[in-house]
């Protein structure tokens, strides 16, 4: 008796849900407004270093999350930047979250603390034109960028998103490489 009970108010509640709610198709283009990354400079010499922003702009009332959670239990609300292999840029150090991200508990699931991401996100990463690079413009493709998108309280299927972004690599000879990036940069090449 019961489960009739459960089918009948579940068929119920399907029938009053918009046909888009229960396809999810198009979630991505009510939530997103943009997706843009860029270098900065956007022009540099080779051996110099540049930030990669990849910023994500959502609609009023969407959060997204950041890429790296402190909470082991809100693990898997994260979105996943992949870099590409050493090409004419070598990105170097981590890619970073902004700091001082709001929180929020999630105690049915046991998060006491999950980061996540009002409006939307910037995140960063450094960036070494290869000594090596010729001049010219370069357009840098991401590996992978899956994003993860709330409203309220539900949740989206996870989205592969392609993200680009062009620097243009000045003419002349190489500067020196930071310190700080050296021995990444040179590993890099070494496998070049």
């Amino acid at each position: 008796m019961r489960w009739i009970s459960l089918t009948a108010f579940t068929g119920v509640l399907l029938a009053a849900l918009p046909a888009q709610s229960l396809t999810q198709q198009d979630w991505f283009t009510k939530a997103v407004k943009n997706v843009t990354a860029s270098f900065e400079p956007a022009e540099a010499k080779p051996g110099q270093t540049v930030t990669f922003r990849l910023t994500v702009d959502l609609n009023d009332g969407y959060i997204t999350y950041p890429l790296v959670q402190t909470d082991k239990a809100a693990a898997s609300n994260v979105n996943t930047l992949l870099f590409p292999a050493a090409g004419a840029v070598i990105f170097v150090g981590e890619a970073s979250d902004p700091p001082k991200l709001p929180t929020k508990a999630e105690p049915i699931v046991g998060i006491t603390e999950m980061r996540y991401c009002p409006g939307g996100v910037t995140y960063t990463r450094k960036a070494v034109v290869s000594p090596k690079a010729a001049p010219g413009d370069v357009k840098v493709a991401m590996a992978a960028f899956k994003i993860n998108v709330c409203y309220e309280d539900r949740c989206y299927p996870e989205k592969t998103v392609p993200v680009e972004a062009t620097l243009k690599v000045l003419d002349g000879p190489a500067v020196e490489v930071e310190k700080a990036y050296a021995d990444e940069v040179a590993k890099a090449l070494a496998g070049k």
